[in-house]
């Protein structure tokens, strides 16, 4: 089993490649082929109509549960398709185990509908702490790729974001309102200002892609599924940007977050949307 920091470090230093093969692989084994040729049987509802799951989430998700953990022995997978049927193997989460935290098709209600705008997120994650994560777009031929301390990159192109334009509107993508409480939404119109343009969110995964190349300004989400934010937002670090929840703190995958939280491409631009969130409660 993996035990150390260091021995992790070696991990990613020789097999981050491979890791990324084997994304490539499911996706290609089991994602691909399905695109616009879903039957009516491939697809399900889980908690509502805006939360779906096809036979390319479960089946991708058990390609890599199977291959991620033959790559990192003593390591353990919580995928979302493996949680809504046993909440309980989301605990692993919080053990000291590495875990790699999996969303097969993260933008389900896009990939259902034909549109390119969905991708796989995987992260590996020690104690709490997410180390490495891989988000790749396999109809839009994507792949970003983030190492703690090591930067993030697209297709091999280091990502910078930088900050926001002075006197241009930031652009924020926010949760769907589906997914917040009264109290959540009370804070999301705090966005509703001069100087801010919010719009609903599409794939998480790729919101925070677009954070980290400068093409989005910030997130703002209320929910704290970390196969939804793990990848994203060690690429949104990586890159230089930054990530608060209400009481100030980065956002953490263990849970217990203040919500909504922010991510955005520089620390400034997430105080702003930050203060913003809390005027609106």
């Amino acid at each position: 089993m993996i035990e150390d920091i260091e021995t992790i470090d070696e991990f990613l230093a020789r097999r981050t490649s491979d890791v990324e093969e084997t994304i490539r692989q499911a996706a290609a084994a089991e994602i691909m082929p399905r695109f616009r040729q879903l039957t009516a049987d491939e697809i399900d509802e889980k908690s509502g109509p805006h939360d779906l799951v096809t036979d390319a989430d479960r089946k991708a998700e058990e390609y890599l549960t199977e291959a991620l953990a033959k790559l990192l022995p003593g390591s353990v997978v919580v995928g979302e398709e493996a949680v809504h049927a046993n909440p309980a193997t989301y605990e692993a989460i919080q053990g000291q185990a590495p875990v790699w935290i999996v969303d097969p098709v993260d933008g389900t209600r896009q990939f259902v509908h034909g549109d390119t705008g969905f991708c796989t997120l995987v992260a590996l994650a020690v104690g709490g702490v997410v180390r490495a994560s891989w988000t790749y777009a396999p109809a839009r031929d994507q792949f970003a790729v983030a190492v703690r301390g090591r930067g993030a990159r697209l297709d091999g192109e280091l990502l910078r974001p930088g900050a926001p334009t002075p006197g241009r509107d930031l652009e924020i993508a926010t949760s769907h309102p589906d997914y917040t409480t009264d109290e959540q939404k009370r804070a999301l119109l705090g966005l509703r200002t001069e100087g801010v343009r919010p719009r609903p969110c599409g794939s998480a995964g790729l919101e925070y892609l677009a954070v980290a190349r400068g093409e989005l300004d910030a997130t703002a989400f209320s929910w704290e599924a970390a196969w939804d934010h793990a990848a994203g937002l060690l690429l949104v670090e990586e890159a230089g940007g930054a990530h608060l929840t209400l009481t100030g703190e980065p956002f953490r995958i263990t849970g217990g977050n203040t919500l909504p939280f922010t991510a955005a491409r520089d620390e400034a631009t997430a105080r702003r949307v930050r203060g913003l969130l809390i005027a609106g409660l």
